[in-house]
């Protein structure tokens, strides 16, 4: 028997950084993001050894261990550790024994939410192979709940969610890890065309979002009133950008887009740094009318927003530029799985 799951990385639009904690419990966050052709993958291997042996493929990284009820927390393949001392401890189980090997489309730190969606799509392999009782938001909350209470890791809550729903999500975010996910039904002429003009940009960096995002928190715990209004303005653009995309306002987004931008920049310090400002100046140059990175800042995914033609010349620009176009397609079905 061979258990496998996947489940889509997203792109934040507009938003990002209001459903962090504790600005969502305050002020109430909402972003607006939209799942992306680019997964993280997980397949079990049930064995009767008595070990575990966890694999990341694309890390090259490897781990053997007996098998047990709660797996060492030790810097060496966590996320995958975390979810099975979570499963075991949440359903009562006694210790499995099996062979997990994991896979992910994008490198950790690049800003499309690659390690929860890794944490979504490892948990839904488990919930495939041993028929558990959970839904949708069930296992969103679980994963958020596994990476920031169990593992201590820092971030905020939509990837969780928009790995496990998929599609184009107006997400909203409030008090007692509250979330509400709105998918929106976009006519398919103006989907094709929001996917047509967005590009997206590898800047062949990662970053540690943890230290960007501690910043981000201490800031709304300090009630710096620059970073708090940049929230409340990023919140804004999550409902312009929903009006646009509703109503085929497509071209109004790159606007929307560059004044998102403007705020994130002002959330925290190292949101932003010279390089991604000459790329991003490249951008607006040659035909762009909008762009952010994606995810917390740093390095990592950037987007753009290019109209009519300048689409061509964007990417033959930000080839030059030491990054790299990434083909993707939105993608509306989110977590997936199934037992061969």
């Amino acid at each position: 028997m061979i258990i496998r799951s996947k489940a889509p990385l997203r792109i934040g639009l507009a938003g990002g950084g209001t459903d962090v904690s504790p600005y969502s419990d305050i002020y109430g966050g909402a972003i607006l993001n939209a799942t992306i052709s680019l997964y993280a993958y997980a397949t079990i291997f049930p064995t009767t050894t008595n070990k575990i042996n966890i694999h990341a493929i694309d890390r090259n990284e490897k781990n053997e261990l007996e098998s047990a009820s709660i797996l060492p927390i030790n810097g060496q393949l966590d996320l995958a550790k975390g979810v099975y001392n979570r499963i075991v401890k949440e359903f009562n189980l006694q210790p499995l024994s099996f062979d997990l090997s994991t896979y992910v489309d994008a490198p950790a730190g690049s800003g499309l939410g690659s390690s929860s969606t890794l944490v979504v799509a490892i948990l839904g392999a488990f919930v495939e192979w041993l028929k558990l009782p959970l839904g949708e938001y069930d296992i969103a909350h679980l994963a958020y709940s596994i990476e920031r209470e169990d593992l201590q890791m820092q971030g905020g809550k939509q990837d969780q969610y928009a790995a496990t729903f998929g599609g184009v999500n107006y997400m909203e975010f409030y008090g007692n890890d509250k979330v509400i996910v709105n998918p929106l039904r976009i006519k398919e002429k103006y989907a094709h065309e929001l996917e047509h003009n967005l590009v997206l940009f590898y800047t062949q960096t990662s970053r540690l979002s943890s230290e960007i995002i501690k910043q981000q928190q201490s800031n709304v715990t300090s009630k710096n009133e620059k970073s708090i209004e940049a929230m409340h303005q990023l919140k804004e653009q999550s409902i312009l950008m929903k009006e646009a995309i509703l109503k085929g306002n497509i071209d109004s987004i790159g606007e929307i887009l560059h004044n998102g931008w403007l705020h994130k920049k002002q959330m925290a310090d190292g949101i932003s740094n010279a390089s991604i400002d000459t790329i991003y100046d490249a951008a607006m140059a040659c035909g762009a009318t909008g762009g952010k990175i994606s995810g917390a800042g740093g390095g990592g995914f950037m987007i753009f927003y290019a109209p009519y033609i300048h689409k061509y010349k964007l990417i033959e620009t930000l080839n030059t530029l030491g990054g790299k176009v990434m083909p993707y397609s939105l993608t509306n079905i989110g977590l997936t799985s199934w037992t061969i």
